[in-house]
């Protein structure tokens, strides 16, 4: 749907309807001939693309009367985004939340949660799926013990991969094909490749289907998969030597099989596994020569385009002008400005040639100022 102009009524008119921007310096840098592009998703109100996933799930259960104003209280086993999705909904519809969520994920998704108004439960990282002490078990217990508790549940919603094929995947296509084809910026006109990694799975199942089923049935979709999650498919492109494996990227990769995601080759083409140093260092290209304050599920999203692009499929398709590369990126920097990773990123790098003229100038004959 078109954003709404004029005054918006609350928050949730503001969700979706983000940028697809051109990532042409990263493109230039890796000797891409084809368009890369970005659908920046941390440009939606609440700061992901779950705020897409939260408002169809919320609306939906009004809707099927699942929801008691004043009574209902919304419980959801999260990585933090949808969680802060819900949050957003449920302050402005009136609803008590609860959020469960492991202790890897970010204090500053726990601050933002609480900010929200929403009571937090934090469960080990080492607990299993099925666990009665994961982040599903302890919502499922919370559930079953407080009067007019209820999950939405982004694992199993149908709302989830719906919201991608409504908005996210249309968005994506209309811009696309209402940008023209010139000379100095060719185009093919529709979504050759699209790109994204998986958590629940709903985003690249939803996007496929839109992508597919109305608008180029030959799109190639691509799904990111980080090492030591079990999302890819076929099976045996999860390496039992990464079984397992703690990896620090938030938001994409499970120890289970969403039923949300469809992982097929009916709905995602190919699967690319990547590790957090190909992550960050992805976040870190997006960052300084783009401009684009993203998370680091996003240089997860970039870094498996890249390593796409290496493949023989890929090759074909970065060497050829005109096609169009759609890369997720789902969230921005402000739910990570304290993680480690990001810490490093930002104030342990390299010296730039910048900061050497700078101590010349304000500190002359001094080896080592402090700056």
């Amino acid at each position: 749907m078109p954003r709404q102009a004029g005054i918006l009524n609350s928050a949730l008119d503001a969700v979706g309807h983000t940028p697809l921007v051109r990532l042409d310096r990263i493109a230039k840098d890796a000797g891409l001939k084809c368009n890369l592009l970005g659908k920046v998703e941390y440009m939606s109100s609440g700061g992901s693309v779950k705020d897409r996933i939260a408002k169809r799930m919320v609306e939906a259960a009004e809707a099927e009367g699942k929801l008691i104003p004043g009574k209902s209280v919304v419980i959801e086993p999260t990585s933090g985004n949808t969680g802060i999705g819900l949050a957003m909904a449920c302050a402005i519809k009136g609803y008590s939340v609860i959020i469960t969520m492991p202790e890897k994920m970010s204090m500053e998704k726990e601050a933002a949660l609480r900010a929200l108004g929403a009571e937090v439960v934090r469960t080990p990282n080492e607990a299993a799926w099925d666990s009665p002490e994961s982040h599903l078990g302890v919502a499922q217990r919370l559930r079953d013990s407080i009067p007019y508790g209820i999950i939405l549940d982004q694992y199993r919603n149908v709302n989830n991969p719906l919201a991608h094929e409504f908005t996210t995947g249309p968005e994506i296509i209309e811009d696309v094909t209402d940008t023209p084809s010139t000379p100095s910026r060719p185009s093919s006109g529709k979504v050759d490749v699209f790109v994204a990694g998986a958590g629940t799975g709903g985003t690249v199942t939803g996007i496929s289907r839109a992508l597919k089923k109305q608008h180029n049935p030959k799109c190639i979709v691509i799904g990111v998969d980080p090492k030591g999650s079990v999302l890819a498919y076929p099976d045996t492109l999860n390496d039992k030597a990464d079984d397992g494996i703690p990896y620090v990227v938030e938001g994409i990769g499970y120890d289970f099989i969403p039923d949300v995601l469809s992982r097929g080759p009916e709905t995602v083409d190919h699967w690319i596994k990547t590790s957090d140093a190909e992550a960050y260092a992805a976040v870190r290209l997006l960052m300084k020569k783009e401009g684009l304050l993203v998370g680091g599920s996003s240089g997860s999203s970039l870094g498996g385009t890249l390593a796409w692009f290496k493949t023989e499929a890929g090759k074909k398709v970065a060497d050829t002008e005109g096609l169009n590369v759609v890369v997720l990126l789902p969230d921005g920097v402000r739910n990570y400005i304290g993680k480690e990773w990001f810490l490093d990123l930002s104030l342990k790098g390299e010296p730039s040639p910048l900061l050497h003229q700078i101590k010349d100038i304000l500190c002359p004959g001094i080896a080592s100022p402090k700056l």
